[in-house]
């Protein structure tokens, strides 16, 4: 089972923090041969998620209340790592950070910006394509935006 504790900046220790920014590493830069500059200058704002299996983090996002990052609340820096994906981490992590968003922020509205080969994992969470396709970093992405439904799990 995933562990997923919720941190701000501050609380991260430094083992967590350099975990963290290499499964960044790992996966955007290396693994989807994406040059960017991930360390953006955001962390400091967010609430990162940090999903552990035993002392390894495997998976990790970091969420923004309302006006940091988007109108709305939003999750950002999906990621799982490689060999940790068959096990549903990804939705395990997209869980914790929705009821995150709406335990820290008390908000129900998400907005995120999606790579557009992700968008039916999105849609199973409740989210929807709002707009056309974009290119951000050079990888084809979709805003998708989660409104509170009957349907979904508040």
């Amino acid at each position: 089972m995933l562990s997923v504790s919720v941190k701000s900046f501050d609380e991260l220790s430094l083992r967590e923090l350099y975990d963290i920014l290499r499964l960044r590493s790992e996966v955007f830069v290396v693994e989807q041969d994406c040059v960017y500059q991930d360390i953006d200058g955001r962390d400091s704002g967010a609430l990162h998620l940090i999903g552990k299996k035993g002392d390894e983090v495997v998976a990790y996002t970091r969420i923004f209340r309302p006006g940091m990052y988007f109108e709305e609340a939003s999750i950002g820096r999906v990621v799982v790592k490689g060999n940790y994906r068959q096990y549903g981490y990804g939705h395990d992590i997209i869980k914790a950070s929705i009821t995150a968003i709406a335990n820290h922020f008390s908000e129900k509205r998400i907005r995120i910006s999606a790579q557009e080969y992700l968008v039916r994992f999105y849609e199973k969470h409740g989210f929807e394509q709002e707009g056309e396709g974009y290119l951000e970093d050079g990888i084809p992405h979709i805003a998708m935006i989660r409104v509170p439904q009957a349907k979904h799990d508040f």
